[in-house]
């Protein structure tokens, strides 16, 4: 599948993603992208996220491409959990990036325990999970753990931070090609 074939769905994480971060750059770089917008950025809500994630979905034809980033990554996960057959259907792939690990309880802010614990259960369709060996949010370990549970395709970011503007991500062309390489074997 090409890029320009499919209906690009970007999930943001806490905070949403800045102008500068690679997903905002990604967003304005394809036409055919669409972006999930939540009510409250800095106090997420489960409930809400998945809500917002799936009313955006509806809105989709078929051929879903996610691109998911940090909360949005457990915010997509536990939505695919909720959703019905005909909206996991929709979806051909999942590039999930910097997934963070909410069952941690150091992590903070604290509320993000309460998108955790992580699903366990294989996703029905094709999925990447990049994750960095020092990603201040999440151990390469516990990511490791939730691609290998999520039947996704685990790709070493090595010391990329949490892989956003502020690590130094901001067009991030190393992901855009391997989002280019995923996007053909689908």
């Amino acid at each position: 599948m090409k890029i320009r074939d499919a209906n690009i769905l970007i999930i943001p994480g806490y905070t949403g993603s800045e102008p500068d971060h690679w997903q905002s750059r990604w967003q304005a770089k394809f036409p055919n992208a669409t972006r999930v917008e939540q009510d409250d950025w800095h106090k997420p809500v489960l409930a809400d996220w998945k809500v917002n994630v799936l009313i955006t979905l509806d809105t989709l034809p078929d051929a879903v491409v996610v691109v998911a980033h940090s909360l949005g990554c457990s915010t997509f996960v536990k939505a695919m959990a909720d959703g019905s057959a005909e909206q996991r259907g929709k979806i051909k792939g999942a590039f999930l990036v910097a997934p963070p690990d909410v069952e941690n309880t150091a992590i903070r802010p604290k509320h993000l325990q309460t998108f955790g614990p992580s699903p366990t259960d294989p996703l029905p369709f094709p999925s990447v999970v990049i994750a960095s060996q020092d990603d201040a949010f999440c151990a390469y370990e516990k990511a490791s753990d939730m691609a290998n549970c999520w039947g996704s395709q685990l790709i070493d970011a090595r010391e990329s931070g949490h892989i956003n503007a502020k690590s130094g991500h901001g067009p991030w062309p190393d992901g855009l090609m391997v989002f280019a390489n995923f996007m053909t074997k689908l």
